[in-house]
């Protein structure tokens, strides 16, 4: 019988492949200030780290040389009006869920992500609206790798941090899940750019795909 009780999830590089959309953002700014623009393989691997990372992988050396503040300003207006044209759910996502919800088996959501573009981006995707609960970037003083955002999470679910599985494609996930109590997976399936690297952050699971989380339960 399965020691866990209830799961929570990162956004984007764990539940949604958001880089697309987010790369197009990027590139909108890059070719407005003239540098190159990427592609999807480039890009992909910093996803999960905000607006700063695409920018700084963008325009790398000249980084400090541009208005960072107007260029982030511009990336998130634009992200924001195109925030789910090729964004999509990692497959087996729809199925994990579905299935979390059929053994009503509570389940949240916690990203970095702001709030105001978390609310728009779900509302493309009415299965995922059903969780418990959806804890942003900006919901608490702190984001992760800070615990307060999970510990949250958990008290709004009903469940004991130890009871809980957390799962994200990043070290900070893994960091914060520590840091909760909770038990950590790491998704090899996101925004990792090398697997050693993600296999060194010391989660207690790893999954390959999406569906793999439910062997835990």
């Amino acid at each position: 019988m399965s020691s866990f009780s209830g799961v929570l999830f990162d956004l984007d590089g764990t539940l949604l492949d958001t880089a697309p959309d987010l790369g197009n953002a990027l590139n909108h700014v890059l070719d407005h200030y003239g540098f190159p623009t990427l592609a999807y393989e480039q890009y992909r691997i910093v996803a999960s780290d905000g607006a700063k990372g695409l920018l700084q992988l963008g325009t790398g050396d000249q980084f400090d040389h541009i208005d960072y503040e107007k260029a982030r300003q511009k990336l998130l207006d634009y992200y924001f009006e195109n925030i789910c044209v090729d964004t999509q759910p990692f497959d087996g996502v729809d199925e994990t869920l579905r299935y979390l919800n059929q053994q009503s088996i509570p389940w949240g959501i916690v990203t970095n992500k702001p709030g105001w573009l978390t609310a728009k981006l779900l509302k493309h995707f009415p299965l995922m609206e059903e969780c418990r609960c959806v804890i942003s970037g900006d919901t608490y003083e702190f984001n992760k790798p800070h615990p307060l955002p999970l510990i949250e999470a958990s008290r709004i679910l009903n469940v004991s941090p130890e009871q809980v599985l957390y799962v994200g494609d990043a070290k900070r996930d893994i960091d914060a899940a520590h840091a909760a109590q909770m038990r950590s997976v790491v998704a090899l399936y996101g925004y990792i750019s090398d697997l050693n690297e993600g296999k060194s952050w010391g989660a207690e699971f790893e999954i390959q795909i999406p569906t793999d989380i439910l062997n835990h339960f």
